[in-house]
């Protein structure tokens, strides 16, 4: 048997390492190829049940009221169940294609955010211009290990750029990563 076929044979007969994957692993912040990232898929219920809930109430009553005044008081209770429903339906759709619109990148240029359907807005934040950063951690997202970022930039009261439901870790580490450009202009000042 020579050297190379004991080397060829050896990983073969070791066993594997059984390990289960992580299910929704974070992703890396800091990418040399600018690669736009995703909120993590747990995320997805978080991003649609604020405007669930919302267009559910509006079309509630909405369509209680419709129905009051054009079919009395039991066919009201009715159409505004039925337009809770539908607002709800709606809703959902739209919370839906938020999240899978709702990109980051972090690279040697800075953090950027990228939303929208039919008007997609960019926001870039060069690395030179962070001021602070806030991390935000409801009750919802500590359940489901998602938090908001929030970027401070040098400019008026209110510049700020922030981006819910990050997967909590990318979020750290966007943080620590974004944090040590602002340690470093501190030391050269």
């Amino acid at each position: 048997m020579t050297q190379t076929d004991h080397d060829d044979a050896a990983p073969a007969s070791a066993p594997a390492a059984q390990t289960e994957p992580a299910p929704d692993p974070p992703a890396s912040p800091t990418d040399a190829g600018g690669d736009w990232q995703r909120l993590p898929a747990r995320a997805i219920p978080l991003c649609t049940i604020d405007i669930s809930l919302s267009l559910a109430f509006v079309f509630g009553i909405a369509g209680t009221i419709v129905g009051v005044l054009s079919l009395g008081r039991y066919a009201g209770l009715a159409s505004g169940l039925a337009g809770a429903l539908f607002g709800a339906g709606i809703g959902m759709w739209i919370g839906f294609r938020r999240y899978r619109n709702t990109l980051w990148r972090l690279d040697d240029y800075g953090f950027a955010v990228r939303r929208g359907v039919a008007w997609q807005r960019e926001t870039l934040v060069p690395l030179t211009r962070v001021q602070h950063l806030d991390l935000k951690h409801g009750p919802l997202q500590r359940m489901r290990r998602l938090s908001t970022l929030v970027v401070h930039t040098a400019g008026t009261r209110h510049s700020a750029v922030s981006i819910d439901h990050l997967d909590a870790d990318d979020a750290q580490r966007l943080r620590e990563r974004l944090g040590r450009q602002l340690d470093h202009e501190d030391d050269e000042a």
